[in-house]
């Protein structure tokens, strides 16, 4: 087995983002990490909106970034931090639009190891070095210049190591020119080591300490240590430094340490200022808990600076520092406003804070104001006795404020992202639809929502309307060639034409010179201020003062089709000829003497433009009955001569050329594509060479059922070619590469671009007899998202297997459940205590839940109808119990009637794992589906992980154990288990009576039901240890599964044993046969092994293509959707295995990791494809894709059209 691993949906998690001028213009950028992907995003400061500039994956992890610029200069440099055991500087290239990798310094093993830095990045602000620290002991600083040549260059590592020490943050000191100081928070464990008595451990001092870099003895000391509040957890740099040209101070320098429930400013040999952390005054608000600064984020403006700091909650503070020269005199903090907890917080100069989400869409917000002017209470640490350090040890007093709905920040754009997926499945089970859905459990927490993935581009409707007739065309034009504008919609119809004008309203207009008594075939704006109406009978040229030129058809003969441009016309007739007309320079339209006869019936014509600084466009594809396309010349030397020929399967219906930009064919200007749709609805995409007019590099798609339509439309002022069949299709460039994707809208009979006022950028189409306008917001997106909002995290759902409903499990730890909120508020009530009613009617999926200790939880049952688009039914578990796993059991003894099966447990702790009680509760259904009544709960004695059902009965994995239960009357009754696993069962499959069991440590078990002697028997496990997460079987003997170290595996069982163990009736042969290596007797062997850098949540076996293979479609926990292709034959497996090797030596990580050791992390790679490193290839310059198909004995179209043809054929994406 050979598979091919193909990214649909590229992580969408946010681990850290950076701002900057990345491109060297006036405007700021913004750097995601997302985990194994850099993105760069630019926002629109008119609209207020995101757009992803460029998107590369860096085949590694990153774990650290960081902005820099040096002195005096006007561009940012991104420096990166991975598990490459190298420094990496990057910088973004506007012109070749991609990320450059300027230096590339090695200073340890690869791997996220502990003592080898790139987990903590810090810079010095004037740009002149950098530390780079890793968890334990090492730091190592970079002295960054720049050489005659204005190059940057960056130094030997210089060591700041202290053995020992565990690093809690860094930060870089803003200290003006002196020089550069570096701080860390750093805990010495040296004594915690010897000590076995664990008082050394209780008594270790977290330690501020101060690094200093002297410039001219190049080298690092350590300047100051100082002890500071045990639980600091992040360090933030404080300005300081004197302005050049005066003596003033930019601001006091040092650093603000954020610590539970405090922050403290420090600096060396300065008095210390503390104030509390302000915290809600919810009445369910547990007084003890600490509150703590998740990310922080400092802006300075001219004179002046402040901090936004963001707790665990997502309130957002601002701290101020008020400060005499390079005195501090108090430092402030106040509510700012709340938003989602954020990874990273970037403020922008333009005004807009963005916040890139731990969990959910990322926002970017605008400043209204800087709160200045509100009532919201200000702390200050003037107000505390000795700036609230007279006694450090013990906690200032309380400090409270309300949350509010946003006042100072206000939502510009919202980036969708799925991250974290916790479980999905993928079906089709919307109307209309051809291909399968993903549906996917996102989020945590409240802001967890259920989405429906479907493939396709959004489309934003602006007006529908209905029309008198249907009519079979429609289209747009303008009156003088130099409009902004369109003037004019013409519609046809089977027995007369109808125009109306743009303006205010849409009216209809008669004196247009257009003869509406005929159905139209085409229309142009001609020259510089003329039109032009193709009709059946003849040709109207109407001239700006409404003076009309008509050419007529011959007698008995009638115009079947047309083309046209600016300054060319042709047509062809019934009797199988062509006419071509071409425009003098005073504008009048001239017949070419000869007419072509073609010999078979036309169907279709195409010309494309004319070409910028051109006459006239030399080429004319024709389409003709007896299934062939010829290109005709129009030169004046060769007129209508034909050039070339292409046959067809099928009579071509439509044919449309297009000039369009696909980097991977040529980098810098356009191609030329005769698109060829036929009758049969496959498209044909065709190269065409712009010297000899020959037609090479042919692609096809199968787009529907009906004849393929086609259009060329303008899309964001690109060309873009729209393709009608029984689904609606858009062909564009975005990022410089070609996408072809399908619209997700009703189906349209015919369509062309609209340009008014309102809408400028927009297109018109006619469903039927009603004409829409629409247009395409977000280009690039591959998967439309619509979402339905949930309470708590999901856990687990299914599909009802006969109705289309879903049902999901919810349920969050330390958060009070319904029931237990009302009891402790009765209680209140009870002893009169002040309850402020308006805290707790706040909206959860804004503020989120009070937090509860551990062991509380709040859970439900959700019954979600996916087609709606909205939530049935939701079931809320009380006494504390939680979800955990659910089922749809036929029990035999009931006549198969469905069941379900929900696994729960009450006051579960999760490490160690332990519940008071399980419970299996079993549900029948009413209503059809809609309504869920309790029958009876069953008690366990562990968490109930994973249920099934089998053989009509149920298999459940009951902590270690793993049972079948039969249904009983008062409760489910225990027919046999199986108490040999490890640690806890995880997960379930079953084919007959063979049943896959997934334990959490311990990989995958295979174990058998033997009816006849009602045994559970082991009789095949894995050689490794794996801590599984999911798994599927692919086939009888064969499981893919995942870990959660970012592995997805295949392993397959021996035939021979398979049939042994199945031809043994009572199981006494595996009973009493010898285990090996401490474990079953039998071992399966590992087929495929691959690293995605995406712990996988889900694996499916699926066809994502109408009459495509299956493939295996995997989701993962950053939001990634990816699948798994085998491969159908031997020489596709050496021709792409071979690619990749290229692929590995010339396209180096952009972090510098080793591509086959990325992929091999924790165990080789085996077996399968990296398609995303070998997708790459169309974005290598030119001289590299040849030598590489050189190497392959292909040609470059050749390796390009395979891997287009793997996607495609698999995916459909």
């Amino acid at each position: 087995m050979h598979l091919y691993n193909l990214t649909l949906q590229p992580p969408t998690t946010a681990t850290q983002a950076i701002v900057g001028n990345f491109s060297g213009s006036r405007t700021q950028e913004i750097i995601i990490s997302r985990g194994t992907r850099l993105e760069l995003l630019r926002p629109d400061v008119q609209t207020g909106k995101l757009s992803t500039v460029i998107a590369s994956d860096v085949f590694g992890s990153i774990r650290s970034l960081a902005a820099f610029r040096l002195t005096g200069s006007t561009k940012d440099y991104a420096i990166v931090g991975s598990d490459s055991g190298r420094i990496i500087i990057l910088d973004y290239d506007p012109k070749s639009s991609s990320f450059v990798k300027l230096h590339q310094e090695t200073f340890g093993k690869s791997g996220a190891r502990r003592i080898v830095p790139g987990q903590y990045l810090a810079t010095d602000p004037k740009g002149r070095s950098v530390m780079i620290s890793a968890v334990e002991k090492a730091k190592l600083v970079y002295i960054l210049n720049r050489d005659a040549a204005a190059n940057l260059t960056i130094s030997s590592p210089l060591e700041a190591h202290k053995n020992n020490a565990i690093i809690h943050h860094i930060v870089g000191l803003d200290v003006g020119f002196e020089n550069p100081l570096f701080a860390a928070l750093e805990v010495d464990y040296s004594e915690s080591d010897q000590d076995p008595t664990g008082e050394a451990f209780n008594n270790a001092e977290k330690m501020l300490t101060y690094y200093e870099l002297d410039l001219g003895l190049n080298h690092v000391v350590r300047k100051w240590s100082e002890p500071t509040d045990p639980r600091a957890n992040l360090l933030v740099q404080v300005p300081g430094g004197q302005v050049a040209s005066t003596d003033r101070f930019d601001g006091p320098s040092g650093v603000l340490v954020c610590c539970e429930d405090h922050i403290i400013y420090r600096h060396m040999d300065r008095p210390q200022h503390r104030v509390p952390i302000p915290r809600r005054q919810h009445p369910l608000e547990d007084p003890q808990r600490g509150i703590i600064i998740v990310t922080a984020v400092m802006h300075k403006m001219k004179g002046a600076f402040f901090f936004l700091l963001q707790s665990e909650d997502g309130d957002l503070f601002k701290v101020t520092i008020d400060h005499e020269e390079d005195e501090v005199k108090a430092v402030k903090i106040k509510y700012f406003d709340t938003v989602p907890v954020a990874s990273s917080l970037c403020i922008l100069k333009s005004g807009f804070l963005f916040v890139a989400s731990e969990f959910g869409n990322h926002y970017l917000y605008q400043f209204q104001k800087l709160g200045d002017d509100d009532n919201e209470p200000e702390f200050s640490s003037t107000s505390y006795p000795a700036n609230g350090m007279a006694n450090p040890a013990t906690p200032l007093p309380h400090a409270h404020f309300r949350p509010r709905p946003l006042d100072n920040l206000a939502l510009a754009d919202e980036l969708e992202s799925l991250d974290p997926i916790i479980d999905s499945k993928v079906m089709n089970l919307l109307p209309n639809s051809d291909t399968p859905q993903i549906f996917t459990a996102c989020g945590r927490g409240a802001r967890s929502t259920f989405r429906t993935l479907r493939h396709g581009l959004d489309v934003e409707e602006s007006v529908s309307s209905e029309l008198p007739g249907i009519p079979n065309a429609v289209w747009t034009t303008k009156r003088r060639e130099d409009d902004e504008f369109d003037s004019y919609i013409i519609l046809s119809f089977v027995n007369g034409t109808l125009v109306l004008s743009i303006g205010e309203t849409i009216e209809e207009v008669q004196d247009t010179g257009f003869l509406s008594s005929a159905p139209t075939l085409a229309v142009q704006q001609i020259g510089a201020d003329a039109l032009l109406q193709v009709h059946p009978q003849g040709i109207r040229h109407v001239l700006a003062d409404h003076r009309v030129n008509q050419w007529s058809a011959p007698q008995g003969m009638t115009i079947v089709t047309a083309t046209t441009n600016k300054r060319q016309v042709v047509v062809a007739l019934s009797s199988a000829e062509l006419v071509y007309f071409e425009l003098d320079l005073d504008g009048q339209l001239n017949e070419y003497q000869d007419r072509k006869a073609m010999g078979s019936t036309i169907t279709a014509l195409s010309i494309s433009e004319v070409p910028e600084g051109r006459q006239r466009t030399p080429y004319l594809a024709v389409g003709c009955e007896d299934q062939t396309v010829r290109i005709v010349s129009l030169d004046p030397e060769s007129t209508l001569e034909t050039i070339s020929l292409q046959a067809l399967t099928a009579p071509p219906s439509t044919i449309c050329i297009a000039d369009m930009l696909d980097a991977s064919i040529n980098k810098t200007q356009p191609t030329t594509f005769v698109n060829i749709g036929l009758q049969n609805g496959v498209l044909l995409r065709t190269v065409l060479d712009p010297i000899n007019g020959q037609l090479t590099d042919t692609r096809t798609r199968f787009l529907g059922t009906q004849p393929v339509k086609l259009v060329r439309v303008q899309v964001r002022k690109n060309p873009a070619i729209l393709a009608l069949s029984s689904r609606s299709w858009l062909n564009y460039t975005y990022q410089n590469l070609m996408h072809f994707t399908p619209l997700i809208f009703d189906n349209l009979d015919y369509a062309w671009s609209f340009s008014a006022e309102l809408s400028p950028e927009g297109l018109i189409g006619i469903t039927g007899s009603v004409l829409r306008i629409f247009q395409i917001p977000k280009l690039g997106m591959k998967l439309k998202q619509d979402s339905i909002p949930l309470s708590f995290t999901p856990r687990k759902f299914i599909c009802h297997p006969k109705e289309r409903f879903f049902y999901l499990i919810e349920g969050d730890h330390r958060v009070l459940g319904e029931e237990a909120a009302n009891k402790r508020l009765q209680e209140m009530r009870q002893a009169k205590q002040h309850i402020d009613n308006e805290m707790l009617d706040l909206p959860p999926e804004l503020f989120g839940r009070p937090k509860a200790a551990a062991g509380n939880w709040a859970s439900a049952i959700r019954i979600i109808d996916p087609v709606e688009g909205k939530t049935i039914q939701t079931i809320t578990l009380d006494n504390n119990e939680a979800a955990f796993s659910l089922a749809f059991v036929p029990f035999s003894t009931r006549n198969n009637e469905v069941h379900l099966v929900v696994g729960t447990a009450q006051d579960t702790f999760l490490s160690p794992r332990s519940c008071t009680s399980g419970f299996l509760r079993t549900y029948r259904f009413t209503q059809d589906g809609v309504g869920l009544e309790l029958l009876h709960k069953t008690e366990t004695d562990d968490v109930p992980l994973a249920v099934m059902a089998f053989q009509g009965r149920l298999v459940a994995g009951v902590g270690k154990a793993l049972r079948i239960y039969e249904m009983g009357k008062k409760k489910l009754l225990r027919k046999a288990e199986n108490k040999t696993f490890s640690t806890a069962i995880v997960s379930l499959n079953t084919q007959g009576s063979r049943i896959i069991v997934g334990d959490m440590q311990e990989s995958i078990h295979y174990a058998v039901y033997k009816a006849p002697e009602n045994r559970l028997l082991i009789f095949a496990d894995d050689t490794q240890p794996r801590w599984i997460v999911a798994a599927t079987m692919v086939d009888y003997n064969t499981v893919a599964a995942s870990d959660r170290f970012g592995n997805i595996f295949v392993n397959r069982l021996d035939a021979k044993i398979s049939d042994q163990v199945d031809d043994d009736p009572t199981g006494a042969g595996i009973l009493h046969e010898k285990g090996i290596l401490m474990g079953a007797p039998h071992k399966t062997k590992m087929l495929c092994h691959f690293h995605t850098g995406d712990l996988i949540t889900s694996i499916h076996r699926v066809s994502l293509v109408a009459g495509g293979r299956e493939v295996l479609l995997y989701t993962g926990i950053h939001g990634t959707i990816g699948i798994l292709v085998p491969f159908v034959s031997k020489e596709d497996v050496d021709f792409i295995s071979t690619l990749e090797q290229h692929m590995r030596t010339e396209q180096g990580s952009l972090v510098g990791r080793d591509h086959l050791s990325w992929r091999g992390y924790y165990v080789p790679v085996k077996a399968v494809v990296d398609g995303d490193l070998c997708e790459t290839y169309a974005r290598l310059p030119g001289s590299k894709q040849s030598s590489i198909a050189g190497e392959l004995d292909r040609t470059v179209g050749e390796v390009l059209k395979k891997l287009e043809q793997l996607r495609v054929t698999a995916s459909g994406f």
